[in-house]
């Protein structure tokens, strides 16, 4: 695991810094199943790159007129592999830092899908993120919100602190927001939705 990120220090002088990296084995299933449910199910599948996401996000949106659909789990279309390579050895933003990210976002994706397994990039990602102010990595998570370990939690946990991606600070899990609140129901659904898939499951349960 990385020593710190450049988004773990920005976060740290506004927020402090709560993280504990932890071992595949020692993160349990439930947010592993969680993670892919609403991140990435295209994730045994893809090389890095979903790429009907990301045609489907170069649409043009519907016009202000039109009823526009709820937001699809996941949110975009960057996958968990995309979501280490920035933050890992990139750094978060938007705007034209945004821009700025995506070639050497796309290189350190390419590099992490040819030297990583997917059991490593999912335990990079989930050791990494962050999942409220100045909290980074699921272990740090389940102690902050649930003041347990990490393999312990339950599904309903588990998808209640993915459900506050991709803007923890915003979408609180402990008080819970109402997007959380709108949200995790629906992952748990997806998560019950995708346990049997043979790909998925085969990652999920590497040792």
């Amino acid at each position: 695991m990385p020593p710190i990120t450049i988004t773990q220090v920005s976060n740290s002088f506004s927020y402090g810094l709560k993280r504990d990296y932890i071992s595949w084995d020692d993160m349990g299933k439930n947010i592993k199943w969680a993670a892919i449910a609403s991140e990435d199910q295209a994730f045994a599948d893809h090389n890095g790159f979903d790429w009907d996401a990301i045609e489907k996000s170069l649409k043009p949106k519907p016009s202000k007129k039109r009823k526009k659909s709820k937001t699809p789990l996941g949110g975009g279309a960057s996958t968990i592999s995309q979501q280490v390579a920035k933050n890992v050895f990139l750094w978060q933003g938007s705007g034209i830092s945004k821009y700025i990210r995506k070639a050497p976002e796309f290189y350190f994706t390419f590099l992490i899908e040819l030297c990583w397994s997917k059991k490593r990039i999912l335990e990079v990602y989930l050791n990494t993120i962050e999942m409220g102010p100045g909290v980074f990595g699921i272990e740090a998570a389940a102690q902050h919100y649930f003041k347990k370990s990490a393999k312990n939690l339950s599904k309903e946990e588990a998808a209640k602190i993915v459900a506050c991606f991709p803007n923890p600070k915003l979408f609180g899990v402990n008080p819970m927001s109402r997007r959380v609140a709108w949200r995790y129901p629906q992952i748990i659904r997806e998560m019950n939705h995708i346990s049997d898939d043979e790909d998925l499951e085969e990652i999920v349960n590497t040792k």
